[in-house]
């Protein structure tokens, strides 16, 4: 599953963009990586692992903005077509997995 965090978050005064910037730190140590401008993405292993995830982040919730999270199968992932201009690209792949017995 892929779980996408997109949010729009004011930063209009020195508080809310320091709000704005913890909020965007704390998804990329949760290992969320930007794919668009506020729109980040991070490979969960399985809907459990995602809803976990999406706990953690509400926690995390920055005072004012919006913050919408969606989980997506990695088969409605894939269905995904990325243009960059008028060219087609190919979207991020699956990370590879460590598995430990």
């Amino acid at each position: 599953m892929w779980l996408f965090a997109m949010f729009d978050l004011p930063v209009t005064d020195r508080e809310s963009r320091r709000s704005y910037a913890k909020f965007r730190k704390y998804l990329l140590n949760e290992g969320f990586h930007m794919i668009q401008f506020s729109i980040y993405i991070r490979f969960c292993e399985n809907e459990k692992s995602s809803n976990q995830f999406r706990q953690r982040i509400e926690q995390q919730l920055p005072p004012s903005g919006e913050v919408r999270l969606i989980s997506v199968t990695d088969r409605q992932f894939a269905k995904m077509k990325v243009f960059f201009g008028k060219k087609a690209i190919a979207s991020e792949s699956v990370p590879d997995q460590l598995l430990l017995f």
